[in-house]
């Protein structure tokens, strides 16, 4: 088991979860929502059936360690109070990332997350809990079936009109003769007919490099989706026509990224919403030489599987700046990003994940919702060391030309 969870701190100047007018910006509300561990990272948003705002994250020491977990805190509609975190994963053998909700058709609320072997991507599983009320009781954990070792999920689900569900993953394949760094990567989706009781692979053609795969509904009624890139240069993008049973190979997009985490949505309005880092490894003054070379005892060592990769030909890049964070709208499908505004700016450090020492001064992996209102709703790491909350209308972004 994990240690005891300490009481939440809320006296002045720490996070407390309450969402009050940004002090140089009244129309952006914000709210730092308190931590449990001296770390966290990667949150994502969801809307849940009753209208809470629901944010889901991952904390520890340090990614990739084997005391991160996954927690969860709550909006109630008409509140501006989140509500303390609730710790919902504890293996105390393997790091517990990136979760994501779901309210699935069915009426049940699915939390999804990987578990993998301190500092080896490669091994990682999904794993899956169910709950019957919106979260506030949870079924056991399980391993999500036919998502083999190496499997790796951060965004949504997508629900199609066939009743089939489209869940995006990324396959993490370690380098010959050495620790997984994400140069092999690329991505999948897994497609379920049966409600999630099984699922049939689904390759996206030319996908190295590209991962974190993001599917929204396109315009005409097919799919757009977009990528993080490896690479650090561009957001990348694809699309397919047949309801994601095949899709073309992604290509470069307008947009910077430095291979860290996006999100896309689909807004009431009809135009695109993407919170992203506008920077990328052409702003970057060094490069590390991995996201896990901090992990001490539990570090990273070469894969028993790594021999049968292939040599990668190209290297991932860490280490570009995880600033500014900035929210873009499109009217064309994401071919063209005419506004755009940064939420948070700095220098973006994030050449160590330390937050034990707060080396780290990154504003990253953001999500963002939008509830009945038309409100935006964005949750993101700050600095490594919690998770902010930020509500803005989408004019907001235009208000700043």
């Amino acid at each position: 088991m994990h240690t005891p969870l300490p009481e939440v701190s809320t006296s002045a100047g720490l996070p407390d979860g309450l969402l009050r007018p940004h002090a140089e910006d009244p129309a952006r509300l914000v709210a730092d929502l308190p931590s449990l561990r001296v770390q966290a990272h990667a949150a994502n948003l969801m809307v849940l059936a009753d209208g809470t705002l629901a944010c889901v994250w991952f904390g520890g020491s340090m990614e990739g360690r084997s005391d991160i977990c996954v927690f969860m805190s709550r909006l109630a509609p008409g509140s501006a109070q989140w509500s303390a975190p609730q710790q919902l994963s504890d293996d105390a053998h393997r790091s517990e990332q990136n979760p994501i909700l779901f309210p699935a058709p069915t009426g049940e609320l699915w939390l999804l997350h990987t578990a993998q072997r301190a500092g080896h991507q490669d091994t990682a599983v999904v794993r899956r809990r169910r709950s019957q009320d919106n979260g506030k009781t949870w079924s056991p954990t399980e391993d999500l079936a036919d998502a083999p070792a190496g499997t790796f999920v951060r965004q949504p689900l997508q629900v199609q009109a066939d009743g089939s569900w489209l869940l995006p993953i990324f396959r993490c394949v370690p380098v010959p003769g050495s620790a997984w760094d994400g140069s092999l990567d690329d991505s999948a989706v897994l497609r379920s007919k049966d409600q999630g009781h099984t699922w049939t692979r689904i390759e996206v053609p030319g996908s190295l490099g590209c991962v974190h795969m993001n599917i929204v509904p396109a315009r005409d009624g097919g799919l757009l989706a977009f990528f993080r890139s490896r690479w650090a240069d561009h957001i990348y993008r694809t699309s397919s026509m047949d309801g994601g049973l095949t899709w073309q190979t992604p290509q470069a997009t307008v947009l910077p990224n430095n291979n860290s985490s996006i999100q896309a949505l689909r807004l009431q309005d009809g135009r695109l919403a993407m919170i992203f880092n506008a920077s990328s490894a052409a702003d970057a003054t060094g490069r590390r030489e991995s996201l896990y070379e901090e992990l001490d005892d539990e570090g990273a060592q070469a894969s028993d599987t790594s021999k049968t990769a292939p040599a990668p030909t190209r290297r991932s890049f860490w280490g570009a700046p995880r600033a500014p964070l900035t929210l873009a709208l499109s009217a064309d499908d994401g071919q063209t990003w005419p506004w755009q505004r940064h939420l948070e700016t700095g220098d973006g450090w994030c050449m160590s994940n330390n937050s034990e020492q707060r080396l780290n001064r990154e504003y990253s992996y953001p999500s963002l919702r939008q509830t009945a209102d038309g409100a935006l709703h964005l949750a993101y790491t700050v600095f490594r060391q919690h998770i902010r909350h930020a509500r803005v209308m989408p004019d907001w972004v235009t208000a700043a030309d």
